[in-house]
């Protein structure tokens, strides 16, 4: 049965796999994790901290979940923007038991006092806290239990030296080929118990810009199409022309990947132009252009970074597209 009923909700699609060994992707950083972990296990030791980096949606996330697991550890998660204060983290460290795993998500906009803060925590198990106001203030250390930080940016190079450094585990996490999202997408269908066609799959999973939230994404979206037309399986044919209507090119270029081109290729004439003047031409923030667009033109080969601006390098033809 391919339809599913009214009553599934959006729990459904929390389709993370529970261990490394449904993990798909990633093979040499899970291949070295594990050895990483297991070794510490044997002495028992803490797992040195982690920095997950990489563009978003390649599982960065998922990762930490699964190595809490593998760790037999408390897995406890934050955010860097919403540290706003000392106390803040000053809270979150105190409140960790012995070999719990902290997991800070983007941790490259952590504010200067914070991060201080944190590195004594990780080097040295040990954070000093201010307790009262003004001349009669005074300084006092608290010890921490051993723990593990899992950090993750989409932006290593935004790391300060002295942060970077404290970490033990560099782990740069890179694009999915197309037939490990295809992969993803079907034990993602077996667990929804949806009914497609392999050809399908890898239709969606070509035009993911190698990243497996957004094929989820895109196969939420064809089956959407799916459930209004009735058409099961799933076809070929159907996702291809979900992903038109949705204005997703062969290579994966979705609308706003074809604005950026086409404004760099065909009004700044090819470049060099500026992160700035790009943003204010797409309206866009420039965070979104260089953390979501950019990375996956460069490494495609459309576009190139030069010390002047970006270039583009490939050309680009402009299709017929509904949303562009």
């Amino acid at each position: 049965m391919s339809v599913l009923s009214a009553e599934k909700t959006l729990q459904d699609w929390n389709l993370r796999p529970s261990s490394f060994q449904g993990f798909i992707g990633q093979e040499q950083e899970i291949k070295n994790l594990k050895i990483f972990i297991t070794a510490a296990k044997k002495r028992q030791d803490p797992l040195d901290h982690v920095l997950l980096h990489g563009p978003p949606g390649l599982g960065k996330t998922t990762l930490a979940h699964l190595i809490a697991i593998e760790l037999e550890s408390t897995f406890k998660a934050t955010s860097a923007p919403i540290l706003t204060k000392t106390g803040d983290l000053a809270a979150l460290l105190t409140g960790l038991s012995p070999r719990d795993v902290l997991f800070i998500d983007e941790i490259h906009r952590l504010p200067v006092t914070i991060e201080e803060m944190l590195y004594a925590a990780m080097e040295d198990r040990k954070i000093d806290i201010m307790l009262g106001q003004g001349p009669h203030a005074k300084s006092m250390q608290l010890p921490l239990p051993p723990f593990t930080l899992i950090g993750a940016t989409t932006r290593c190079g935004m790391l300060s030296g002295p942060l970077r450094d404290r970490f033990g585990i560099l782990l740069p996490l890179s694009y999915y080929h197309s037939q490990e999202l295809a992969l993803i997408l079907l034990r993602a269908c077996e667990k929804l118990a949806l009914d497609i066609e392999q050809e399908a799959l890898l239709e969606i999973a070509t035009r993911s810009r190698g990243t497996p939230r957004i094929a989820l994404r895109l196969l939420k979206r064809v089956r959407d199409f799916a459930d209004v037309s009735h058409s099961f399986p799933i076809t070929k044919n159907l996702a291809q022309y979900t992903l038109g209507e949705m204005g997703i090119s062969q290579e994966g270029l979705d609308p706003l990947d074809q604005r950026y081109l086409h404004v760099l290729q065909n009004v700044l004439n090819r470049g060099p132009a500026g992160i700035d003047t790009l943003s204010s031409l797409l309206n866009e923030t420039k965070e979104t252009l260089e953390d979501v667009v950019e990375p996956y033109l460069l490494q495609q080969g459309f576009i190139q970074k030069t010390p002047r601006g970006r270039i583009v390098v490939r050309d680009f033809q402009l299709q017929n597209n509904k949303t562009l």
